[in-house]
């Protein structure tokens, strides 16, 4: 069987897939095992993903949405003049990952889809209708830190005995969340999680960017405001560049002391070292430490009960994060060279992947989704040509720009292939009445 887990991420999403041989491995796009999670809608109306879409966005930064997982509340997205539901935003990523799973695979058999332990039945519910309509088979949903633990015994060869627990510290790009789970016979089990919704690596980088305000506007003021607050086209170049280059000398203070950054509009090369930037989200790096230890508490542990605290998310590589822990709990973090793939690689370790327990689960043979995505129906993904480009199909009678406004309808190529698996679910549901039904008679 072949089979693919997948975590959308707010900065990159990741894939890994296993083989009928039983061998697993990342799935790459250009060359790299993370997709920028990043879409933009281009003049005709598709939607490019990942760098495509950090390309095209260059030449209009409007039409740009960076971080989609950070809109899953939203609606819709306002996307050079045009209102796009977030549904479709996401669809387009997976679409993405879809493209290159039939390209390297020939397809999947399985899905597996993760999400944060504190998202609730409506932003599964977009979740998995995003999946539906970029053609992937209905996902199973994998609770975030359950497939974390998975990896951890898994993969690493830890020994992780039943009735033992461990600590999750996942600081991602726009989140942070911590869990502590319990191992089970079946599996794992989660004991408490609390999360930071608004806490992550782009806080860090705004944080260094205020920083660099503080010690280059002073004496251009006017060009750092129109920098940072942009009201035309090119300034909103000038922005992105910025941010990129802020991300980037971020990521390199995790390994050297210290980075270069330039300041477009300011025509100056600002220098940062790693103790600047310690100083800068220290503040920051101590909330999610508290939260993790609040987290340990309602699991009514102490750090010193656990097997062990076991980092992941592309912002735990930050040293600052794993010298915190040591410090205020005692214990020394496990970190890994790759966090950023730890989540799906533990999805597709885990052999009977945790469901989610409310009503919103995705089961094979058809989708159960109890509720609409929010305001406007699902765009749907038609891609015939295998691009990262994607378009919304239009219900009859409707343009390609007009949303369907009849929440839970699905119109795609795939339509037929969805009906028919809702039908088969509620013939089944019908059957399993009947035959109640006709027990009780007896």
């Amino acid at each position: 069987m072949r089979l693919l887990a997948i975590d959308f991420g707010t900065s990159n999403t990741v894939a890994v897939v296993r083989n009928a041989d039983g061998r697993s491995r990342p799935l790459l796009f250009d060359g790299t095992p993370l997709l920028p999670s990043a879409v933009c809608l281009d003049p005709a109306g598709a939607l490019l993903v990942g760098r495509d879409a950090e390309r095209a966005a260059r030449l209009d930064p409007a039409r740009f949405e960076p971080h989609p997982k950070r809109r899953i509340d939203d609606g819709a997205v306002l996307l050079g003049g045009r209102e796009v539901p977030v549904t479709y935003l996401v669809a387009a990523v997976l679409r993405r990952v879809a493209v290159e799973a039939e390209r390297q695979l020939g397809g999947v058999d399985e899905v597996r889809l993760t999400h944060p332990a504190r998202w609730g039945e409506r932003r599964r519910s977009v979740l998995v209708a995003a999946a539906l309509a970029a053609g992937l088979p209905p996902p199973r949903l994998v609770v975030e830190p359950v497939a974390a633990a998975a990896y951890y015994p898994t993969v690493l060869g830890a020994a992780v005995q039943p009735g033992r627990a461990l600590a999750v510290y996942d600081l991602g790009g726009g989140t942070f969340d911590a869990a502590v789970v319990r191992r089970t016979a079946g599996g794992f089990d989660v004991l408490a999680e609390l999360g930071l919704t608004d806490l992550g690596g782009l806080d860090f980088d705004q944080a260094l960017v205020e920083h660099l305000g503080r010690a280059y506007a002073g004496t251009r003021p006017e060009l750092w405001h129109g920098l940072v607050s942009p009201d035309d086209t090119e300034r909103r170049r000038q922005r992105a560049l910025l941010y990129d280059d802020v991300r980037g000398a971020k990521e390199l203070l995790s390994r050297a002391s210290s980075a270069d950054v330039h300041l477009p509009a300011l025509d100056i090369r600002a220098h940062l070292t790693r103790d600047e930037l310690e100083s800068v989200i220290r503040r920051q790096l101590l909330q999610t430490v508290n939260c993790l230890a609040r987290t340990i508490a309602a699991a009514q542990l102490d750090p010193a009960d656990l097997v062990g605290i076991f980092l992941v998310g592309g912002s735990s590589r930050i040293p600052l994060a794993a010298r915190l822990i040591h410090t205020e709990l005692g214990i020394p973090p496990r970190t890994l060279d790759q966090p950023e793939t730890v989540v799906a690689e533990g999805a597709l370790c885990h052999g009977t992947p945790q469901l989610s327990g409310d009503p919103v689960v995705a089961r094979r043979g058809g989708p159960v989704v109890s509720s609409g995505p929010g305001p406007g129906a699902v765009w749907s993904v038609t891609d015939p040509a295998g691009s990262s480009a994607v378009r919304p199909v239009p219900a009859p009678g409707r343009s390609a720009a007009e949303p369907t406004t009849r929440p839970g309808r699905f119109w795609s190529g795939t339509t037929g292939l969805v009906w028919t698996g809702t039908l088969a679910v509620l013939v089944a549901v019908a059957l399993v009445v009947l035959v109640a039904v006709a027990g009780a008679g007896t």
